[in-house]
Formats: structure tokens, sequence, C-alpha cells
């Protein structure tokens, strides 16, 4: 049985003795039910993971003894970044903790015209750490020891006039980057894009449940975004965005 893994952004070494922070104690005795003498993988998110086992427990701490830094990094040499039209809330979960699963390297959230979700202000700055926390959760569950970012909402629009700088001052990077919006209307799939140059990295644009306006898509065409389709049948907003990256991982990735 794999052993648990908590995320603890501290500054962790080799050989030291320290006391874990109020939420990773808390997830280790209170969710987890570790014990005194039980074994454990923390990782801080700067790479690799360290071997730890429980010194004891007191009533306000949990001190780990921390053994060894174990060079190991499950994440996929193909960069995914995801642009999901922010949905509902439980849906909008579900996205960030599968396409953390699926090996993204990072989540931009959006506001589009056709968004049956409205964030504003301080709302939507919980969310955000709300958001931020499930990212770490299915980091914890899947081995990841890097936490994808998840960027701030942000209005389409915004975000897309970005995306246009980008292509008119390429870097080395941005330059062999593709950009794709899935598309039920388009006909060109995965498979014609997969000739040729192998791929490092995709931009994934993936609208609301009620699709994007015909205005926004046009700006997305200007920024450099190819339709993409996905077949014959109709996916929902949190189905499509996954399973795009799941094939574009066993095209280009790990899977």
């Amino acid at each position: 049985m794999p052993l648990p893994r908590i995320y603890c952004p501290e500054e962790i070494s080799a050989g030291r003795t320290f006391q874990l922070p109020a939420a990773a104690s808390h997830h280790a005795v209170r969710v987890l039910r570790l014990k005194r003498g039980d074994q454990l993988i923390l990782f801080n998110g700067n790479g690799g993971e360290f071997s730890a086992t429980i010194d004891r427990i007191e009533r306000n701490a949990t001190v780990v003894e921390v053994r060894e830094h174990l060079l190991i990094e499950r994440e996929s040499p193909f960069v995914i970044t995801l642009a999901q039209a922010v949905c509902a809330g439980e849906k909008m979960d579900w996205i960030i903790q599968k396409a953390v699963e699926l090996g993204v390297g990072s989540i931009q959230v959006l506001a589009t015209k056709l968004s049956t979700t409205k964030l504003l202000g301080e709302r939507a700055e919980r969310r955000a750490a709300h958001w931020r926390q499930v990212a770490i959760s299915a980091c914890e569950q899947c081995g990841r020891n890097h936490v994808p970012q998840i960027f701030p909402l942000a209005p389409l629009r915004d975000w897309l006039g970005t995306q246009m700088s980008e292509q008119k001052n390429p870097t080395s990077a941005t330059a062999r980057n593709l950009r794709f919006i899935l598309s039920p209307s388009s006909k060109t799939g995965l498979g014609y894009f997969t000739e040729g140059s192998p791929v490092s990295s995709v931009t994934l644009l993936v609208g609301p449940e009620g699709g994007l306006s015909a205005d926004e898509e046009a700006v997305a065409a200007v920024a450099g975004f190819v339709p993409l389709g996905l077949g014959p049948r109709i996916l929902r907003t949190e189905t499509a965005g996954l399973a795009a990256i799941a094939a574009m991982q066993a095209c280009w990735g790990d899977l």
C-alpha cells in the first residue's frame, strides 16, 4: 500500500526534525489518522519528495523526522496549459482535480460571455484559494511533487489579448506552442496534428456549458487558436477538456 503523501510548504531537509504546519498536521492526524511511528511522504513543490516518520503527536502539534530526500518526479514531458471557462462549483473542482491527475502544467480559469457562474471580488478570491487546495489534494493523491499553478479568474478577452501579444513577440518556447480551441462543429481531429514534428506544449481553450459566443471564437482565432473537434458527439464542458488532455498525453506525453 502506498505511503500517505502530504503537501508541506516548508523548507524540508533530510535528517531534520520539525513541526508540521497546522493544515498538514490536521490532515495527517485528523484525516489520515496517522499515529506515532507511522511513515509518510512529504513534498513542498520545490522538487522531489521526502520520506519521513511521525516522531510524536502533541495536543497542538505533530512533529516528524525527515529521513531522506528522494529525487522522484512524475511531471509530464508534454506541457499543457488548460484555459477553462468557469463553471458550477462541483464541475470546476472535478475539472481541476482530474486535469492535475492527467498532468497539466497550469490552469487558467476564464470568465466568458455565456458563463452561467459569475464570480467577482472577494468571492472570486475565495474560489481561487479553494481551487489551489483542490490542486494540492490532487497532487497528494496522484504522486506529483510540483503543484500546477492555478491562475486567478480572468476575463476571456483580456487573456486572449495576452495570447495575441505572445504571438506577435514569440519566445523560443511560445513559438513552438500549439493553441487549440475545442469546437463541436470542427471536423479537424487530433490525428491531423500528430504527423510531423513532435509537439512539446499546447494551450487548450475550453468554453462554458453554453459554449463561446461567435465574437469570442473570432477573437480566439485571431489569437492563433485552431478549432479542434473531438468526434461526432457533443461533450459537456467538464468532459471535453479532460478527454482532449488524455488524448494529447497519449499522442505526445507519457500516457
